[in-house]
């Protein structure tokens, strides 16, 4: 594996996000004082992106309650692209964060002109992995109404897989909606690098020998914000093995409600356990119904603290934070490594390359072949 960027780039994650850090607390002043200019005068904050960006999103709806940001909602640059009249309606101010790791694909620059072109107030923050991207370009040419947040350069990942700049654009956001907090907050992210470190190394044996079984489907469940990690981690494994494993994934409540019949025998299900004792409940209940009623290839239990459930017995248990370490709202981040390691591990069992698992060339870095229309 060590020759592969994607293993390096996942492993790289806790030291990048300690970078992350050290580089916004530099612009705290600046950034602080750009967000409360909009926020502070009735500007709505959405979130968006394309694809893994677009996801990022989706976890930041839940987390950033009770943030500057809390004002919040999420909706791809896909859908803007297409339905920008349900968005930037007349006399909707918009804060729009846009996430993109190269800041050059079609639906990101699309959506940014849409939205100069038809919302009635706009601003924009790019946080992007790119300092070369026709995004960070822009910010640099438009600097009244947008902030650019550039991630350190090895986020920019050399692999197909979004890996390391997911979770450092998701931080980096987190990290902002917090922003007059970002010195005390420190320890919460000093815990975060230590046990996603400690679980890249713990876990990486018992991820690699399930990734070893035979299934040919997935399952990711997860509640609130751990249901955007969900999305991402289908997303994942699904890439990384260019479609031979077909993943799902929904809220451990949702799954109820028809899409549980993709549960037979050939399938990985991953329980992303939330550490909230009210959403717990449903969660467990899930986890037994499912256990008593269905045999599958494996399952697997990711939470945040030791968890015995009775009756069921776990294929593999990821424990991300044994030692009770304090954490923030950012303790939803280090559960997508278990996706990414085991999207990297199942690519090299199915004989393809990590790097460039799409053998028949359908998915690339940068989305080829959109062709955008003028409004």
């Amino acid at each position: 594996m060590q020759e592969y960027y994607t293993y390096k780039e996942i492993k790289q994650q806790p030291e990048v996000w300690l970078k992350e850090y050290s580089s916004i607390l530099k612009q705290k002043e600046k950034i602080s004082e750009f967000l409360k200019r909009y926020v502070n005068n009735g500007f709505e904050v959405v979130f968006t992106g394309a694809g893994t960006s677009a996801y990022i999103g989706d976890v930041l709806q839940y987390a950033c309650c009770g943030t500057l940001l809390e004002n919040c909602s999420a909706v791809a640059t896909t859908d803007i692209v297409t339905d920008y009249k349900s968005i930037f309606y007349e006399g909707r101010k918009v804060l729009l964060i846009s996430f993109a790791r190269s800041g050059d694909s079609p639906e990101s620059l699309a959506a940014v002109n849409v939205a100069n072109s038809v919302a009635t107030d706009i601003a924009h923050v790019f946080i992007t992995c790119n300092k070369d991207g026709e995004l960070s370009r822009q910010a640099a040419a438009h600097p009244e109404n947008v902030l650019l947040i550039l991630l350190p350069p090895e986020t920019n990942d050399k692999s197909l897989a979004m890996t390391s700049s997911f979770s450092t654009m998701l931080l980096s956001c987190l990290i902002i909606s917090e922003i007059d907090k970002i010195v005390e907050n420190r320890k919460y992210y000093e815990n975060l690098s230590e046990i996603t470190q400690y679980s890249l190394t713990e876990y990486q044996e018992i991820l690699n020998e399930i990734a070893s079984r035979k299934f040919n489907r997935a399952v990711f469940l997860g509640s609130g914000p751990l249901k955007g990690i969900a999305e991402e981690s289908h997303l994942k494994l699904q890439e990384l093995t260019d479609g031979d494993v077909m993943c799902t994934f929904d809220s451990f409540l949702g799954f109820r409600h028809g899409p549980k019949a993709v549960v037979h025998n050939d399938a990985l299900l991953v329980y992303l356990l939330s550490d909230d004792p009210y959403k717990r409940q449903y969660e467990i209940d899930l986890i037994k119904q499912i256990n008593q009623n269905n045999k599958v290839a494996a399952q697997v239990l990711v939470s945040l603290d030791d968890v015995e459930i009775d009756g069921v017995e776990f294929d593999a248990k990821v424990i991300l934070n044994p030692k009770s370490l304090e954490l923030n709202r950012t303790k939803c981040v280090p559960y997508i490594i278990v996706a990414q390691m085991l999207g990297a591990f199942k690519s090299v069992n199915l004989g393809l390359s990590p790097d460039a698992p799409s053998v028949s060339g359908n998915i690339h870095r940068v989305v080829e072949g959109v062709k955008i229309y003028s409004i």
